[in-house]
């Protein structure tokens, strides 16, 4: 798409004045994206600087995820916030409860006078940022849901049909039998294991991580992922550890390296790990929607998403406001993120942006591209599935990391692990209502 149309695209997406300022009003964005999107990240706001003269976004990189969040928390108490901040969506309850450091979305673009639709964007993905009378209060920015990668090369040199249906846990424990009687050494590694394999376990089987509907009713929430949906499938995966068909590679994307590698042949892990698996594997691979546990009442429900929202800080003065609704406005248009999406891998946020990459003929062009989206959209979300808000979950996530990580080495079972992860994580819980009334 040329500049001139990025101009004219621009201008049918925001309601705002149209005089002109006689100078830039500039505004800082800071976010947690380095390497191709990061890459990204900057032509995004290069394009939006390029399209307009009234407003200037300078964008900057503050780390990852979590030190992003505590530069912007810090940075608010010492009177210096940017304008906008990327928040990873486990950092969610923890800006809903950092009063006086946030002004949701629905109010700048209210007073921007901003054409503004909280209903274009998918169900699945606006509920996590929304109040429970549907107020948005951050932008979805860069989300993504877990599917499950496959090496076709790895199943074919193991006598497998790469066309296999893994589309149940059963057939999945089939295979790994399988692959591992042909010598292969790693059946299956994960990234991200509290995300894919608790949290998002319950959603997509319609039970609760936790009460309160997973804590957006109330902070008295209480955390419930020890019941026997979510105990099974540790379980089964810490049998598969012990046999050596689960390869454990680390907490976060650790296990991405030896899948992109060659070296395992099915991996759960975000869609947006598109980009990456496309760019380096040196073998043929799909990609197929996250297997569910056949005879589950209700599975499969749809999963939750993960990445960033962009929060919108307190402090700062009506025309940056102006200005942050009309580069959110311009980041939600359908054209820029049909392209974040077809660049990336994650989730087209709005059912434009959806449609149009269809009609653009790109999931016709790279199959399975659009399995995230079916996965994500085919029904909608339930109490259980609308996604989680719970306050100290960064360090809730740690806690069922160390849990789950003394299942793989057979320190213990899946009952205790999952017990002793409710009753810790629930103690960070108690404390945070208590700091938060």
């Amino acid at each position: 798409m040329q500049k001139t149309a990025f101009g004219a695209l621009l201008a049918a997406t925001t309601a705002l004045s149209p005089l002109a300022a006689t100078a830039q009003t500039e505004i800082q964005f800071w976010h947690a994206f380095t390497g191709r999107l990061g890459e990204l990240v900057a032509e995004q706001v290069a394009t939006f600087n390029e399209s307009q003269s009234e407003y200037s976004v300078n964008a900057t990189h503050k780390g990852n995820y979590s030190e992003t969040l505590n530069a912007g928390i810090a940075a608010f108490r010492a009177g210096e916030q940017p304008h906008i901040l990327m928040v990873f969506e486990v950092g969610t309850a923890t800006m809903m409860g950092a009063k006086g450091a946030i002004k949701p979305v629905y109010e700048v673009m209210e007073e921007a006078g901003a054409d503004f639709d909280p209903d274009a964007y998918i169900g699945s993905v606006k509920g996590y940022y929304t109040t429970t009378d549907g107020q948005m209060l951050s932008l979805p920015f860069n989300s993504s849901t877990p599917v499950l990668w496959v090496n076709r090369d790895a199943l074919e040199g193991a006598g497998i049909d790469p066309d296999t249906d893994l589309s149940t846990w059963q057939n999945v424990d089939a295979v790994l039998d399988q692959l591992a009687e042909a010598g292969h050494e790693c059946p299956l590694t994960t990234a991200w294991q509290s995300w894919i394999h608790l949290e998002n376990l319950s959603a997509y089987h319609d039970v609760p991580f936790a009460t309160q509907d997973n804590g957006f009713a109330g902070l008295d929430t209480e955390l419930a992922f020890n019941g026997p949906v979510q105990v099974q499938h540790i379980a089964q995966m810490g049998e598969w550890a012990d046999e050596g068909k689960f390869i454990y590679a680390g907490r976060r994307n650790e296990g991405g390296a030896n899948f992109r590698a060659g070296e395992c042949a099915l991996f759960t892990e975000s869609s947006a790990g598109y980009a990456g698996i496309k760019s380096e594997a040196q073998f043929d691979f799909d990609v197929r929607p996250l297997p569910y546990w056949d005879g589950v009442e209700g599975a499969p429900q749809n999963t939750i998403i993960g990445g960033a929202s962009l929060w919108v800080m307190e402090g700062h003065e009506p025309a940056e406001y102006k200005a942050a609704a009309a580069f959110l406005n311009f980041l939600s248009s359908p054209e820029i993120q049909a392209k974040w999406h077809q660049d990336t891998g994650y989730l087209p946020i709005t059912t434009a942006a959806g449609e149009l990459t269809r009609e653009q003929g790109f999931y016709q062009e790279n199959p399975g591209t659009d399995v995230a989206v079916k996965q994500m959209t085919a029904k909608a979300p339930t109490a259980n599935s609308k996604g989680l808000r719970l306050g100290s979950f960064d360090q809730i996530r740690g806690i069922i990391d160390e849990e789950l990580e003394a299942v793989w080495s057979g320190d213990k079972d899946a009952q205790a692990a999952l017990d002793s992860a409710v009753e810790r994580g629930n103690q960070l819980l108690r404390r945070f209502e208590r700091a938060s009334n």
